[in-house]
Order: structure tokens, then sequence, then C-alpha cells
């Protein structure tokens, strides 16, 4: 170990930065001097490099990350090796060969990181072959999964406790950005942190301006809409409670001209990389997903996270609004929540079998429903939530206290009252500020240029097999947009260009730079593909399915069928009584002119048990249909 390792040398080296972001260094340094240690740093913060940095610096140790996500883990292990740091996976995705030949690498200390998850490093037989690899120290990322009054609780991640008793010696390092208090003496207590250095964070973002705003099923629709026009041609993530709704949004988009792609576990996971690659390269702005969507991704540009229902924990809402504005510009963290949503979170949580688990989720559930429901400002009950103490009680960074926000709430909703309060220090001039900090954000920027070197990213990115921001970062290609290089020397001087990208990309990109002087342009972008709606009526055309229909849109059958019931009720579509068995579109009518077609389970219960909702959805959407025309 160095007596006085150069960090500022190393990230200039490896990462290409010029300068560290608060507590990153005082991290590191606490690690290589042999502390265990616990980080609390907000999404975007930076995590990842306090540890990373230690471990490239232990040039013949290997750093053991544990981490609960396979994609974050491949995603990580490559961007460092384009900086040429070595680093591994081991997971269940390598083959047995694959497997047994990181395993004796790892022994030989040929790695300065080594990424396993928390199952794999629970086995007995992995502890006795690490007890072979020249270990430096361990950082668990994610760490609030090891506590069961975090939002994220895996009981696996509780067996980590074993690593201070096989390993006694070795620092451990905890990372987490949403963690309560209490969450994170469970953490010191789980892992055995011994006299831990506590980095806490401070929980407030500034930069985001949290809106809140209870609606009704109808006018939901209409203020996405709203909203997504508010940040037309920025990048926006649309967090949908199921795997239905995050299709039928899509669509619902894309058929009102916002172009969107899906994202959820149930795609073949081709199609779900490639969505998710469209949108952090910045080929589709609006990318709609489960709450799985996000943890890991490097998108620092996001201009806006809408949540489409309440989240099951202030913490929760906390990590997935916090993927907006991580590059420190202004960003909105929109929520749209319906009572509807209440009922069906304590529904779930009344079917929780383990009494201390239902419990804490009804605290859970009794926090995000006093932070929607209370008229105080949001950011300063975020920052009490997870123990921070502030002074001021106005932040005009909330629907609470801004009353900007006048396309999300009535105007005679909004407090008059905040001239009197305290306010956060960041408030003054604050509309100002946001102005100024968009703008400065796109000085020296020509959108020609970036779009040309976007697609060369993006195309370097896929000959590669990587995401587009493992090849370069927003900000780096921002950077680069504005200073535009001409030798080599120069280009170090972009950020996040390292001694060992600049070597690989450096003499491709001063090449790209030179021909757009020169004239060259990006290639003209692709013809827009045809409507949802409009896709899924031509393949019925064509006679395909409904199951072929699903196959080739990326989408689930009843996604395709609910559409069609749609367009037919609209009288878009011609009703096929080919969709529905034999004779069993009559018995749907007839009991349809018993009990009227508002509420699909009473027909369903009413009906035969092997008629399908599918049919009975088709049926009935007919049935409106003709009921309009007569």
């Amino acid at each position: 170990m160095p007596a006085q390792p150069d960090f500022l040398g190393a990230l200039r080296r490896y990462w290409g930065y010029q300068s560290f972001r608060p507590l990153q260094e005082a991290v590191a340094a606490s690690l290589l001097e042999g502390h265990d240690v616990c980080v609390v740093m907000p999404t975007g913060g930076g995590k990842s490099l306090c540890y990373q940095l230690p471990a490239a610096i232990l040039n013949t140790q290997t750093a053991v990350v544990v981490s609960p996500l396979l994609a974050l883990m491949q995603d990580q292990a490559a961007q460092l090796a384009q900086i040429g740091i070595p680093s591994a996976v081991l997971n269940s995705t390598l083959s047995a060969a694959e497997q047994a030949h990181v395993m004796a690498r790892a022994c030989q200390g040929c790695y300065r990181l080594l990424y396993l998850s928390p199952e794999r490093l629970a086995r007995s037989e992995t502890s006795a072959w690490l007890g072979r690899v020249p270990v430096s120290f361990f950082a668990v990322d994610e760490a609030h999964c090891i506590s069961e009054w975090g939002h994220e609780f895996r009981p696996e991640y509780r067996l980590l406790g074993s690593l201070r008793r096989d390993f006694p010696d070795r620092p451990i390092a905890a990372f987490t950005a949403s963690a309560t208090r209490r969450v994170r003496h469970d953490i010191v207590d789980q892992l055995q942190l011994r006299d831990p250095h506590k980095y806490i964070a401070s929980f407030h973002r500034p930069n985001l301006r949290y809106l809140v705003h209870q609606c009704d099923g109808e006018k939901q629709p209409d203020l996405l809409l709203r909203a997504l026009r508010k940040h037309e041609g920025a990048n926006v993530i649309v967090y949908a409670p199921t795997i239905a709704r995050v299709e039928q949004t899509a669509d619902f988009l894309e058929d009102r001209g916002v172009p969107a792609v899906a994202y959820h576990g149930q795609m073949n996971s081709g199609m779900r990389r490639r969505n998710q690659e469209r949108w952090t390269s910045d080929e589709v702005r609006v990318l709609v997903g489960t709450i799985a969507f996000g943890l890991g991704i490097d998108k620092a540009a996001v201009r806006a996270v809408i949540h489409l229902s309440l989240p099951k924990s202030i913490e929760q809402y906390y990590q997935e609004a916090g993927r907006a504005g991580r590059d420190g510009l202004p960003a909105d963290c929109l929520l749209l929540w319906r009572k509807r949503d209440a009922g069906l979170l304590a529904h779930f949580i009344e079917e929780v079998a383990d009494p201390g688990e239902r419990e804490r989720a009804w605290q859970r559930y009794h926090a995000i429903r006093r932070f929607v429901e209370s008229r105080t400002c949001r950011h300063r009950q975020i920052c009490l939530h997870f123990g921070q103490n502030v002074n001021w009680s106005s932040c005009a960074a909330c629907d609470v206290c801004d009353p900007e926000a006048d396309w999300l709430a009535p105007a005679a909703l909004r407090p008059c009252e905040e001239a009197a309060a305290p306010l956060a220090p960041e408030r003054r001039d604050r509309r100002a500020g946001r102005k100024h900090a968009t703008e400065s954000g796109a000085t020296g920027i020509d959108s020609e240029l970036r779009e040309y070197l976007r697609q060369w990213r993006r195309a370097t990115a896929e000959a590669q097999g990587t995401p587009a921001f493992v090849v370069m970062h927003d900000a780096s290609l921002d950077d680069l947009c504005r200073q535009r290089p001409r030798s080599i020397a120069e280009l170090r001087g972009v950020h996040g260009f390292g001694e060992r990208k600049t070597a690989r990309y450096g003499g491709e990109i001063l090449d790209l730079l030179d021909r757009f002087r020169k004239g060259a342009r990006a290639a003209p972008a692709p013809e827009s593909k045809p409507k949802p709606a409009e896709e899924t009526k031509r393949m019925l055309a064509q006679g395909l399915n409904f199951d072929q229909i699903a196959e080739a849109r990326g989408r689930r059958r009843s996604t395709v069928i609910e559409l069609a019931a749609q367009m037919v009720a609209r009288g878009e579509l011609e009703f096929d009584s080919s969709w529905i068995g034999p004779g069993r579109q009559a018995v749907i009518e007839a009991v349809c002119a018993r009990l009227g077609s508002d509420r699909l389970k009473a027909l369903k219960d009413a009906l035969p048990p092997e008629i399908a909702f599918e049919e009975i959805r088709l049926v009935v959407a007919r049935w409106r249909r003709e009921q309009e025309r007569q």
C-alpha cells in the first residue's frame, strides 16, 4: 500500500476526471488505511468510484464487490476494462469453463475488482476459494438489502455476516443510496463492521423539483402527456406499477406521437437490452419501465422521472426519483398517484404472512401516505425521514413551495404563506438559477456535432456488445462538443478521457472532428415506425394471430388484445368472430344484455369458466360499439 497514494493522479489517469465529488476521496482513503466504512450517498453521487479507486491503486490485490444485479456487474466490469482496470464477473451467466477460468486467474491476483452476487458469496465453497485470492477488501453494494427495515430486504444478504467470520482482517465497506438511521445501524450490526468510518451525504437534492399530484385514472394520461411535452426532446423515465401498465403506457405514448420504449422483466433479454440501449444512447428519449429499471444505469442527463402509482416507501421513491438530474442540472420528479394505488398497497400488505414484515410494510405505507398528502415542503420531509435535520421549511423546488408548477395543480391550491417561512439556502433566485443552469448545460454544444458523435458512439458500442455509456458518458460527449480538441494532448483535457480511453479512441475521434469541420454530418434518422394501433391493425389484416403479433412487437398477448379491443370500441377495427371460441360470442353478448358491460369481473363470474377474460374483453368492445350505434 502506498504511504501517500496519489488519488488525484489515479483519478485523472484512469477516469479522466479533474476533481472528486464530495466524500469520494475521504472514503477511498479510509479503505486504503484498512478501516471498515459505511457510506450513504444519493443516486448519482459516485459511490462506485469510492471502491474502484482504492482497488485500482492496490495493484497486487483484489477488491471483492457484492452486487445483487447481474447487468450492473457486467456493465461496471466493461467500463473498468475500457479504462484499463482488470476486472471480472463471476455469476451464473458464465459457462462452467468460464467460471473456472475466472476463479483460477483470481487466485493469481489478476483482477483489481471481482464482482459476485450475495448468493454466490454465501456458498461455503466460495469462501474456501476466496481464501486463496489476495483480497484487499469487500465492498457491499445496495447494502440496505441486508436490513429487514430496508425497503428491499433480501434474505440472502443476511448471509453476508459470515464475511467478518471468514475474513476477520479484511476491511468491509457498505454502500447504499437510501437508508434511514435505523437501517444504517442495522447494516453496521449485520455486517459486524468494526468502528466504521461513516460517510453520510446530504439527502437534499436541490436541483430536483418534487411534484406530487393526486389524480383519477381518467386524468392521469393527460397529465403524463402534458409533462412529457413540457420535457420534449429530453430524457425521461416513466415508472409504471405493473408489466401490463408498462406496455399499455408505451403504446399509448407512441400512438400520440411520443416515441417511447418499454422495459420489464418478462421481455426477452435481447429486446430488453436493445430498448435500454436505445434510451441510453438517446435514440428514444422516453423509457417506460417497472421499478426494476434504472439500477446501475449511468445516464446523467435525465430531465424527468415520472411515477404513475404510489411507491411502497419513501426510500423507494427517493431512489427512483433520484435517477433524475444526476448531472446537477434542474430536473423534475413527478408523482401522479391515485387513491386506488393506496388501496392496492394496503391489500398486498395484508397478504404478507410474516407478522413482523407486515408491520414494517404498514409503517412504510403510512410514511409514504403522509409524504404525498402533507402540504409541507417535500424536500424537508425527505431529509427528516432519513434523519437529516434542516433549518428551513420552504425550498421553492416542490409543488408545495413553488408557485411555478401551474400545469400540475390549480393556483388556488398552492400555499400563499411561504414568504414568511425560512428558506433553503439554495432558494435564492431559484428560477434564475434554473434558467442559468439549463442554458449553461447547453452552451457551446453544436447539435449537429453531438448527433454526429452520438451515432459513432452507438455504432462503436454495438460493435463491442456494450452499452453506449461504457464507450463514452453523456458528460464526456457534451464536453467533447464544447472543446473540439485538435490533438491528443487537448483530448486528454476533455472530461472522462483518461489514458486508456484516449489511447483507444483518440485517433478516431480526432479524425471524426476533422471530418465534421470539412462538412461531414450524421446519417439521416431512420423513418419512424408505424404507431402501435396502426401496426397491430396491419398485422391482423395480414392474417397474423395475436400470439404472432405479440412476438413481433415485443409485447405480451394480453397487451395486444387490449389494444385491439380499444380499436374495436372506437370503431377503428372490425371485430373478427374468429378471435373467439365457437359459440362463445352469443353467450357473452347474452350476459352483457342481462348485466351490462361495465364490470368485466361480474361478467366473468356469470359465464362458463372456459370463457377467457380476453374473449370477454373483445366481445364487450364490440357490444359497446354496437350499443353506441343504436
